[in-house]
């Protein structure tokens, strides 16, 4: 199955598949990048549907990378997925869009970062402070005294991005850079919808703030997923997600094929409830607005 093809506006495009379960699809693929939220975990309890999902996998000799686009290190999130009952042995590494951004402020590798000064305002909650250990960095107080923003998302469910505003305005003032270490607009933590970094970076960006975001959709985070793949062709590797903004679309950037879960946050946009499937007219209209178009699409991780 293969439906990455899509680069003319007048391009016939294949139909999405609907299948019931992976177990239809298993057969083309090797590899499989897997989303975290909204997928494996909802943040406070794991999917045992989709925990099989990986067992299955796994008895079948298949490479798994879990990519998440968590603003802290990957060993952080194995943890939490070992406490959430996602056992490390149904992955072959995990990847976060935290470490790529501690990994980018530690080796100040290209001309931003090296430019970036080391005095850094953390804007986030302390869960997300492993990114501002062991990287030379001097967290700072205020605006004024840093060199940048490191924006790892609130720190309160019920948080708005206006709530931050003022910060971002002052920011603004005094040409303050902003490093995003989540690029998602929001996440469902427990069935409730929660802001994530992604949506105060891009009111800054709107705003004529400089922000550098690291995870996906960037190619960049998916090339260490294929580095633990044991050299599977990319058409055979399978990116499993619940965002077209950031799953569906990093996948088409990254050259792999794409099943969309409909189930997770477009779920309320495509007007299907839990487990229901959504419409094919409804997923077609989404994934053409997104520019994007998956392989198939399932309402949740299912054998």
């Amino acid at each position: 199955m293969n439906a990455r093809d899509d680069s003319s506006p007048h391009a016939v495009m294949p139909a999405i598949a609907h299948p019931a379960g992976l177990r239809e699809i298993a057969d083309d693929y090797d590899g499989y990048v897997m989303d975290l939220w909204g997928v494996l975990h909802d943040g406070v309890n794991a999917f045992p549907e989709a925990v099989d999902c990986l067992r299955q996998l796994k008895a079948r000799g298949c490479a798994i990378a879990i990519l998440s686009n968590a603003p802290r290190r990957a060993e952080t999130v194995r943890r939490r997925n070992t406490e959430l009952g996602i056992d490390p042995a149904l992955s072959d590494t995990v990847v976060s869009s935290g470490e790529d951004t501690w990994r980018h402020l530690k080796a100040r590798d290209d001309a931003f970062y090296a430019g970036l000064g080391a005095k850094v305002l953390h804007l986030g909650p302390a869960r997300d402070r492993d990114l501002l250990q062991g990287n030379g960095l001097e967290p700072v107080a205020s605006l004024e005294a840093a060199d940048f923003i490191l924006n790892t998302g609130p720190g309160a469910p019920e948080a708005r991005v206006e709530d931050f505003q003022a910060l971002l305005d002052e920011a603004l003032s005094l040409d303050r850079p902003m490093v995003c270490a989540n690029p998602d607009l929001l996440v469902i933590r427990g069935g409730r919808a929660e802001i994530c970094a992604g949506a105060i970076a891009e009111r800054y960006r709107e705003m004529g703030g400089v922000v550098r975001f690291h995870g996906k959709p960037d190619p960049g985070v998916y090339e260490r997923c294929f580095a633990a793949m044991d050299a599977v062709p990319k058409s055979r590797i399978l990116a499993v997600g619940d965002s077209l903004r950031t799953d569906m679309a990093g996948a088409r950037a990254a050259g792999i094929d794409g099943l969309f879960i409909s189930g997770g946050i477009h779920a309320d946009e495509l007007g299907a409830g839990p487990g229901e499937r959504p419409s094919a007219a409804r997923v077609d209209e989404a994934c053409r607005a997104a520019g994007v178009r998956p392989v198939g699409v399932m309402p949740a991780l299912v054998w």
